[in-house]
């Protein structure tokens, strides 16, 4: 039986070989996820050769890792190397900072080399060590499992995604830099598989994107196909089940009745299990060295005046508000505020000074170079680290992004429309800029009117106007919906003030738009005329139910007299979030690995893991007009 187990063990290892694999010993806290990014690889392909990683991985256990026919580009890489010492006495005022920074080095190299720093201060007198490096420039070339395609005509990216066997969310992962709508000729990053492994795409046949949280049984209400019927389609289902974003074969005949792509709200204040004192850190560009406060009143013109100061304080507020909030459920947080100042050099010195390597969780900055630089540092110790009020330049694995990207609310609108039952008429006004806009939407309701604003005869430039007649030749009696797409603020009002005109007894017109910019604000823009046409719009956020008791409102206006602005109430939410996230389990990483969504004041989260980063809120709001309130909007066949 031994002989018979070598020889087997043998070939496994010549055939192993043979295909140019590799062998892995898992160490100590490793993970599947965390040895694939190492290697360059996915997790699908660790399963494929490794079915009992599936359930769990040991430490010296083997894996065995597949190693890539294609090879990347030489890259430019860099390493420092330890050359010698250089004396130094201490002067006056010097510390360990300003050392750093003479001489570029960081301040644990200078503890290093004199391991007496790490119990006592630095004197005037000292004599020490200063480590001189130089900077060695090599190429590096990386093995991995992917490979380059070009777009092909008349293709999008489910289509892509369905012919290498990957989610939307996956095949996006592999191109964090692909545009919305991708166009032929564009290279993307795909699984490297050989060419007669892809899946055809089949004209004589539908195709579905699964949604989130969507099982055989939804899918069965919603296609009519059994899961055997689903899985004699799509024979990968029997081995990988169902997943979201993933991209099934159905029968031409199939019209998925279309759904909301709601999901139900998680209230994790009932699942709290780790009550152990959060650390928490918040940079802000607070200015405090501008402030003069011992004048209150220059402080309150100061406050008043600058816009950035004014919407970061009352950040902040939000933020303590959530703390308190918190500590009723049990949530203790141990609080440090750090004032970025606006500055990448006082940032630098933030990260130099302060140990961050045992905090749950860094908020902010909200300046995209210091957040970038933030995130960075704090990779390496699996600090996660929330971008509160933008998007960041890179979403590293320990990075939170709150804010939706625009793809996520400009599908949220359409996939809202989509939902129609009652399927009505569309039409498309868009202005020459947004031609590529209305050209995706038109792609998206194939029988969609399409207006452009017309052009000025002698320069061939926008004019930004259309002629009535251009409008009601597109309109019949009955429901009409109408995307307006454009950023100049004239053309809005002038195309909102004509539908205004055509609207009558037999004729409801519902405007929407995907991109809620500045054209549909100001005095330009009458709020009357968007109430008449029910104006629809996706947004991050929603405006607080007046109607509704809500504990953190009524504390703020009898605190400070007036309602909470909207950057107050991210505050709260994000800040709440985030610490009912780490109270539920073990940490925040391991809280957000589940997709599930948390809804609180104004805002929502619904966190996806990047394949290749960080995550990503994928939670958003259709908003639209009552009256003069803006409210959550329900189904359009609801309405």
């Amino acid at each position: 039986m031994k002989n018979i187990l070598a020889i087997l063990l043998v070939a496994f290892t010549i055939s192993l070989s043979a295909q140019s694999y590799i062998e892995h010993t898992v160490k100590v806290g490793e993970t599947v996820k965390s040895i694939a990014k190492d290697y360059l690889v996915t997790a699908s392909d660790i399963y494929a050769l490794n079915p009992d990683a599936k359930r769990k991985i040991q430490p010296n256990s083997v894996l065995i890792i597949p190693n890539s026919k294609v090879k990347n580009e030489a890259q430019k890489a860099e390493k420092r190397e330890l050359i010698g010492y250089k004396n130094h006495k201490v002067r006056r005022k010097e510390t360990l900072f300003s050392l750093s920074q003479e001489y570029n080095v960081s301040i644990e190299e200078i503890k290093k080399a004199n391991r007496e720093l790490y119990s006592k201060n630095l004197r005037k007198g000292d004599r020490i060590r200063i480590p001189k490096f130089r900077t060695i420039v090599y190429k590096e070339t990386l093995n991995n499992t992917l490979k380059k395609y070009t777009v092909q005509p008349s293709e999008g990216k489910w289509r892509i995604a369905y012919k290498f066997g990957l989610t939307v969310a996956e095949l996006e992962g592999l191109n964090p830099g692909m545009n919305e709508v991708i166009q032929p000729g564009d290279k993307l990053n795909v699984p490297n598989i050989l060419d007669e492994e892809e899946k055809p795409i089949e004209t004589q046949y539908g195709y579905y994107e699964v949604l989130p949280k969507e099982g055989f049984f939804r899918l069965k209400i919603k296609t009519g196909l059994t899961q055997e019927q689903l899985e004699a389609l799509n024979p990968e289902l029997k081995v990988s089940g169902l997943k979201a974003g993933m991209v099934l074969k159905v029968p031409a005949t199939v019209e998925a009745k279309a759904a909301s792509g709601t999901m139900e709200v998680t209230d994790l204040g009932n699942r709290l299990v780790n009550l152990k004192k959060k650390k928490i850190a918040l940079l802000m560009p607070y200015q405090l060295h501008r402030i003069d406060v011992d004048s209150v009143e220059e402080a309150k013109a100061m406050i008043k005046n600058s816009k950035s100061l004014s919407s970061v304080l009352d950040f902040h507020i939000g933020v303590t508000m959530a703390l308190d909030s918190a500590k009723q459920l049990g949530i203790s947080t141990d609080l440090k505020v750090l004032d970025t100042r606006y500055r990448i050099s006082e940032v630098s010195k933030i990260l130099n000074e302060n140990d961050f390597s045992d905090y749950d969780a860094v908020i902010g900055p909200i300046e995209e170079e210091g957040f970038d630089r933030v995130a960075n540092a704090l990779k390496q110790d699996s600090v996660p680290v929330i971008a509160p009020m933008s998007s960041p330049k890179e979403l590293y694995p320990n990075v939170f992004q709150t804010l939706p990207e625009t793809r996520l609310l400009r599908k949220a609108m359409m996939d809202f429309v989509k939902a129609d039952s009652l399927k009505s008429k569309i039409v498309i006004i868009a202005d020459q800029a947004n031609r590529e806009t209305s050209n995706a939407l038109k792609k998206e309701f194939s029988t969609a009117k399409q207006v452009f604003s017309r052009k000025n005869k002698k320069t061939g430039k926008d004019a930004h106007f259309v002629y009535p007649t251009d409008l009601s030749s597109a309109f019949s009696s009955g429901k009409t919906i109408v995307f307006l797409e454009t950023e100049n603020n004239s053309f809005a009002s002038s195309v909102i003030s004509m539908l205004n005109g055509i609207l009558s007894d037999n004729m409801q017109i519902v405007l929407m738009t995907l991109d809620k910019n500045k054209a549909f604000e100001g005095k330009n823009i009458d709020n009357y005329h968007l109430s008449n046409l029910k104006f629809h719009y996706p947004s991050v956020n929603r405006n607080f139910d007046e109607g509704k008791s809500n504990g953190f409102v009524e504390t703020y206006r009898k605190e400070y007299g007036v309602s909470p602005s909207k950057y107050a109430v991210r505050g709260f939410d994000i800040t709440l979030d985030i610490l009912l996230r780490l109270a539920s389990d073990e940490n925040i990483y391991k809280a957000s690995n589940q997709v599930f969504e948390t809804e609180y004041i104004e805002n929502k989260f619904r966190y996806n893991k990047s394949l290749f980063g960080g995550y990503k809120n994928e939670a958003v709001y259709v908003v639209k007009y009552d009256g003069l309130k803006i409210v959550e909007a329900n189904s359009p066949s609801k309405q």
